[in-house]
């Protein structure tokens, strides 16, 4: 199966329309010699293309282990309960600012089970009740083995827009594309048992290439 590609020249095809519309009011700034405008929008023009970028990464294809499903940092590592399964499991939640690659990735090679958007606040998503009080998008992965991983993407106070681009069925590679989140977000991923995380609170990750998890020796 052949890895799905979202972007044009790098940058994600939802960010096209703002980079298109960045550089339009660049152009007819400077035409017009409003020269602090023209100057305004060409960075802002930078500053979108560098948000929306989507670098093309070879994911390990390796059983027994997690990769991270998002770049950022780790903010919360610790038990919670699973929106889909209703099972305590441990949950890794990475924090994406501005400035991280915002797409997001499948940590397993899996199929898409579920899939379910809940509406909700725009809270930061660096806080712990993001998790429950945020508009969400949960995605929910099975392995050949049949274990689940519970994949959630977190709208932010900036981030007012979740995309989901895999369908209920679909076969994912390990870290093959499978969202994104516009500007500033968070991922949760919650493990199923038999898996130990292999990753720091306030550690940097980087989606589809990371290893935040793997299966236990004594599995």
């Amino acid at each position: 199966m052949k890895e799905r590609n979202t972007s044009i020249y790098g940058i994600c095809a939802e960010g096209i329309p703002y980079v298109a519309f960045c550089a339009l009011c660049s152009v007819v700034f400077a035409l017009l010699s409003w020269g602090m405008a023209a100057v305004f929008f060409v960075i802002l023009t930078f500053f979108v293309m560098n948000f929306f970028r989507d670098p093309q990464r070879i994911a390990p294809q390796e059983k027994g282990v997690v990769l991270s499903p998002a770049d950022g940092r780790v903010v919360k590592i610790g038990p919670a309960v699973d929106p889909f399964t209703g099972e305590k499991r441990q949950r890794i939640s990475v924090f994406m600012n501005v400035f991280n690659v915002h797409v997001n990735r499948a940590p397993v090679a899996s199929e898409v089970v579920e899939i379910r958007y809940i509406k909700g606040r725009f809270l930061n998503a660096s806080l712990d009740k993001a998790s429950a009080d945020n508009e969400r998008n949960l995605i929910l992965l099975r392995d050949d083995e049949g274990n689940a991983f519970t994949v959630v993407q977190i709208a932010g106070l900036i981030a007012r827009r979740i995309v989901c681009w895999v369908e209920k069925g679909e076969r994912l590679l390990q870290g093959e594309r499978l969202g994104l989140i516009k500007f500033g977000s968070r991922v949760d991923l919650y493990l199923p048992e038999g898996y130990e995380v292999d990753i720091r609170m306030g550690e940097k990750v980087l989606a589809g290439l990371d290893v935040i998890a793997r299966k236990s020796q004594k599995e």
